[in-house]
């Protein structure tokens, strides 16, 4: 079986990058930099299906995401929010999201909230930049 992308990703992200083990979206909604990553293996739906060593590599391009997150936004992230929910499209995958005190939904979640704004073309090409300018060392 080969791996896809489940479809409902299209809706709201961008494809950015593959790292070793993660398909790399970027959200698409400038008020927060987010990553999406979509380990690239067929019928995954919880962490445990994953196997040990590729958990340990998801961990660590989670963290490699979190850089790239806080080098995205437009002032220093105050936390970063790191969830595997699932509950909309079952397909495993993990959300970085930086967060920051003054951001309009803070303290609330950010998933599943109206109001996602379109990031303009310059700050897409931005941000795609510097996931790809992303060393594969940087989590490691």
């Amino acid at each position: 079986m080969t791996f896809t992308v489940d479809p409902a990703f299209a809706v709201g992200s961008i494809a950015a990058a593959e790292w070793p083990l993660c398909h790399v979206r970027l959200q698409d909604d400038a008020r927060f930099p987010w990553l999406v990553l979509i380990p690239r293996r067929t019928g995954l739906v919880e962490l445990e299906d994953l196997e040990p060593a590729a958990r340990a590599t998801l961990m660590e391009e989670v963290v490699r995401a979190g850089a790239v997150v806080r080098r995205m936004a437009s002032a220093p992230v105050d936390k970063l929010n790191v969830a595997a929910l699932g509950n909309v499209t079952a397909q495993l995958h993990v959300h970085v999201v930086g967060r920051r005190r003054d951001d309009g939904l803070w303290p609330d979640p950010v998933w599943g909230r109206p109001g996602a704004v379109a990031m303009a073309p310059p700050e897409r090409a931005r941000r795609l930049a510097l996931i790809a300018a992303e060393p594969l060392s940087a989590a490691g």
